[in-house]
């Protein structure tokens, strides 16, 4: 039975240890042949790839990220794939073994069910500063777009939108 992470924001962790981790409500903005399920991503014994997520949803508006273990049963069928890319329908076995055998960043699992409480083995307080932002490998292929409204409200915003006015970046 391999394990999984959901990384949650710390405010909700007594209400997911008491209800477990439920379906969201589909957007509007959604696209349809997009999954929808609980995120998480397979333990495996790299601790930073296991927790890649963590920086880029603590840009969401949290301040402190914890992990929410859970076991799935090895059969239970997963959605699994990178990052916005098409998404391929697995057991929950093959998604841990995938990522265990591809070691790369942007892997993401989409649990079309559920999770009761009964499924969570433990919540733990995470390092803060794991992993990527924006998308993977962005700081190695660089600010892809400077415009004002693409950068906005980031931190040195006004520098990086002279860089790509003058047409540095």
């Amino acid at each position: 039975m391999p394990t999984f992470v959901h990384i949650a924001d710390d405010r909700d962790a007594a209400s997911i240890k008491r209800t477990g981790l439920k379906l969201p409500k589909k957007s509007p903005w959604q696209r349809d042949d997009f999954p929808t399920g609980v995120f998480a991503m397979p333990v495996v014994a790299s601790f930073l790839l296991s927790h890649q997520w963590v920086r880029e949803l603590k840009r969401r508006g949290f301040k402190t990220a914890v992990g929410i273990y859970f076991k799935l049963s090895d059969s239970e069928l997963v959605w699994a794939g990178i990052y916005n890319q098409p998404k391929e329908k697995m057991k929950a076995s093959e998604a841990a073994a995938q990522l265990h055998g591809m070691q790369d960043f942007g892997f993401e699992v989409i649990i079309p069910c559920s999770i009761p409480a009964s499924k969570i083995t433990s919540i733990r307080a995470l390092a803060q500063h794991l992993g990527w932002r924006y998308f993977p490998g962005a700081h190695e292929k660089g600010i892809f777009c400077g415009c004002s409204y693409c950068i906005r409200g980031q931190f040195r915003s006004r520098k990086i939108r002279e860089r790509y006015e003058a047409g540095e970046l």
